[in-house]
């Protein structure tokens, strides 16, 4: 079997980053086939569109997508997000969006004290409602009554899914999920979501389910991470508390991600979630660890764990071993810290 991969390096450091993945997939000698994507903002300012016009169908023709931060300051971000990445979310219904947030040995935590065995958290982010469903507008603009509306969308069965996939995660884990609303102040959508939560929780008697407001989950998140197992929220929230927890695990440019639909047969989409950085692009500087680690959940999805935990076994010993980028404490190339995790994971598989 050859699996057929679609490869977005996107804008900014995307393609720096994206490059060194694949280098490190290769060297796992897997038989799969790259199709290169030239999706993003040159795309854009060539064609006007951020994708082009087939593009979800190119994308259902392969069995994942791995996909470089899309981002440029020449294009308004309204039209970037709404231009790629939350059309495929949403239009593939790739309902939820995974990222582990896991200090890994070597890499130094911003919280005073705090080790690698201190911070295991996993975010299962709603990725196709909420508050970004795009459901609104803008009436009377350019006029002192200009007004713009934007609602949250907020469904039972939407609810119940990602809930629901959260507590099965949980299960293989530490058995606890939090769920992250702010039902007492958001008295519709939120509510909603606590009671489908509360019956999704009774079916999964050997997890134990906490209701947090967001407020006091992100405070928490610094005051004791390790408190945090699996934890369940909003696509903004999820959104907000999760650049948080990069944060917390050394930085954006550690910080993976995976869009799915488990269960559905659609491909994934997996992207490093730092954004494209176009201040270090081209100066060859940019965190990989992002983008590997994205590679290793997509091999994960693909059906192929092994060649997964040799990714992350490789990517673990050159955190704790170097070299590393500036950003976590080291002075190497994006390439350098490639070429290390390349060597690494040859030995490892």
């Amino acid at each position: 079997m050859s699996y057929r991969i679609a490869l977005l390096g996107g804008d900014g450091v995307g393609p720096e980053v994206i490059d060194e993945a694949r280098r490190v997939v290769d060297a796992l000698g897997l038989p799969l086939e790259w199709t290169e994507l030239p999706w993003g903002s040159a795309y854009w300012h060539d064609h006007g569109r951020m994708m082009a016009e087939d593009a979800l169908d190119v994308l259902r023709a392969h069995d994942a997508c791995l996909m470089g931060a899309v981002g440029d300051p020449s294009v308004p971000d309204h039209i970037s997000l709404w231009g790629i990445i939350l059309p495929i979310r949403q239009k593939l219904d790739l309902w939820a969006n995974v990222r582990p947030a896991r200090l890994l040995d070597g890499i130094p935590c911003p919280l005073a004290g705090r080790v690698a065995a201190d911070v295991d958290m996993l975010f299962v982010r709603e990725n196709t409602e909420g508050e970004y469903a795009g459901i609104g507008g803008r009436a009377h603009q350019g006029l002192a009554t200009e007004v713009g509306i934007e609602t949250s969308v907020f469904t039972r069965s939407g609810i119940e899914r990602v809930v629901r996939y959260a507590f099965e995660l949980a299960e293989g884990r530490r058995c606890v999920v939090t769920s992250a609303t702010k039902s007492n102040a958001s008295r519709f959508g939120y509510v909603l979501w606590d009671e489908v939560a509360e019956d999704v929780a009774a079916d999964f008697p050997s997890v134990r389910y906490e209701r947090v407001l967001v407020d006091a989950l992100a405070a928490r998140m610094v005051r004791d991470p390790g408190s945090l197992d699996v934890v369940v929220a909003s696509n903004l929230f999820a959104d907000i508390l999760t650049d948080l927890a990069a944060a917390i695990q050394g930085g954006m440019g550690t910080a993976a991600s995976a869009n799915v639909a488990p269960g559905s047969g659609l491909p994934g989409l997996f992207e490093p979630v730092h954004g494209s950085a176009p201040d270090i692009a081209g100066q060859g500087i940019a965190n990989p660890a992002g983008a590997i680690w994205s590679a290793a959940l997509m091999l994960d999805h693909l059906g192929e764990p092994d060649a997964a935990a040799a990714v992350m076994r490789a990517l673990e010993a050159v955190c704790r071993d170097g070299p590393r980028t500036r950003d976590v404490g080291g002075h190497a190339t994006t390439r350098e810290v490639g070429d290390a995790i390349v060597e690494a994971v040859t030995v490892s598989a």
